[in-house]
């Protein structure tokens, strides 16, 4: 008999087991994308339930500025960060009831949606002209690398102060260019084809409040076919809109916890 063993997160399992694993892959696992929630990567503050022992939210070690998945309950130490590969990104516009007024998620605008330009500016928010705020979001749909080496998907959303690293990140992504080592033909990248390290770094805002934000610096470009091919399939999803990220609950509010909230005074940027 095969005593050999094989380790899975951290469960020592024998390779006869594992040939009968692998001989029914996939069996049962397999839905729609309507019944699946597509993870967020999402960045911890002081404020952030996810550290906070005492909340169903609590992910057992996190600490503000640190890097974590919102369904697994992964998380990266902030200043080490962790590996990316950005496969699309969709901007997404929302509409929420104001924190006073009860708050609320209400629903998505459509980028050309004439109200968006009509929106006015009252310090850190954008009010519509019905009075409800609109959140601007840039939406990057991202493999991660897990701690066993695997790539999985899910989103990077950036908002509010973060939405200067994202326009940081695009024209990075927009530089990335090859040269084909035989016809020498330079060509523009495309988004996918590199790997990326998300950290965070600690900022100050006017007001002399510390708080968490997103650095991205570029590791390279992919050298395996396979995590090339995943990466442009998750592309080709969001682009076909067969891969969405979910509506935020109803209830929600319009910060989620990548961003310090002090719902009894203003957003603190």
């Amino acid at each position: 008999m095969n005593t050999a063993v094989a380790k899975t997160k951290g469960v020592e399992v024998s390779t006869e087991l594992m040939d009968d694993i692998f001989s029914d892959a996939g069996a049962g696992s397999s839905f729609a994308a309507d019944e699946m929630t597509m993870p967020f990567i999402r960045l911890a503050q002081q404020m952030s339930p996810h550290v906070n022992k005492n909340k169903p939210e609590h992910i057992k070690g996190l600490g503000a500025g640190d890097i974590f998945n919102n369904l697994t309950g992964e998380y990266w130490d902030g200043s080490e960060g962790m590996r990316v590969v950005a496969c699309a990104t969709v901007t997404k516009y929302t509409e929420w009831v104001p924190i006073d007024d009860g708050g609320g998620f209400v629903g998505e605008l459509q980028p050309n949606d004439p109200v968006i330009q009509q929106c006015i500016r009252e310090g850190n928010k954008e009010i519509l002209p019905n009075k409800n705020e609109m959140v601007k979001a840039d939406n990057y749909y991202v493999l991660y690398q897990t701690a066993d080496g695997a790539w999985n998907p899910a989103v990077l959303d950036m908002k509010i102060t973060a939405l200067k690293v994202s326009r940081r990140w695009k024209s990075q992504i927009n530089l990335q260019t090859a040269k084909h080592p035989k016809t020498g033909q330079v060509i523009k990248l495309p988004i996918f084809a590199n790997i990326w390290r998300v950290s965070s770094v600690e900022e100050t805002n006017k007001n002399d409040q510390s708080y968490a934000n997103y650095s991205v610096q570029l590791e390279g470009r992919i050298n395996e076919t396979d995590l090339y091919q995943q990466a442009k399939a998750l592309f080709v999803s969001v682009q076909d809109g067969e891969v969405k990220a979910a509506a935020p609950e109803e209830k929600a509010t319009p910060y989620s916890s990548d961003q310090s909230v002090d719902e009894d005074n203003e957003i603190p940027f």
